[in-house]
């Protein structure tokens, strides 16, 4: 109660500067952090809705393949020569690096 009263002693002006810094602070972490995160995870979501067979791709483990079969909520790819693997969309980071683009 104590506190609130302190808050308001200084009328209108001294709750906007002790709010001020704060907001500030939501901006510029949002513009910084937040933002480049959403437009990141959107460009890796239509990179991955856009693969299709023959396509390398690498996955969060490291591991490097190329795409087989196209499922639902996964791919199953062919790495290390013939072994298939089925990968699940989540686990896809990326294309291979140096592989070219179609």
């Amino acid at each position: 109660m104590n506190t609130f009263l302190i808050l308001f002693q200084g009328g209108g002006a001294g709750l906007i500067w002790t709010i001020l810094p704060f907001l500030l602070i939501f901006g510029i972490f949002y513009f910084l952090v937040i933002l480049p995160q959403r437009k990141q995870q959107a460009q890796l979501k239509e990179m991955i809705a856009s693969l299709k067979n023959g396509d390398e791709i690498v996955t969060n483990g490291g591991l490097i393949g190329k795409i087989i079969e196209v499922k639902d909520s996964s791919f199953i790819i062919r790495s290390a020569g013939k072994s298939n693997l089925e990968i699940g969309k989540s686990a896809i980071v990326g294309r291979k690096p140096g592989a070219e683009e179609k």
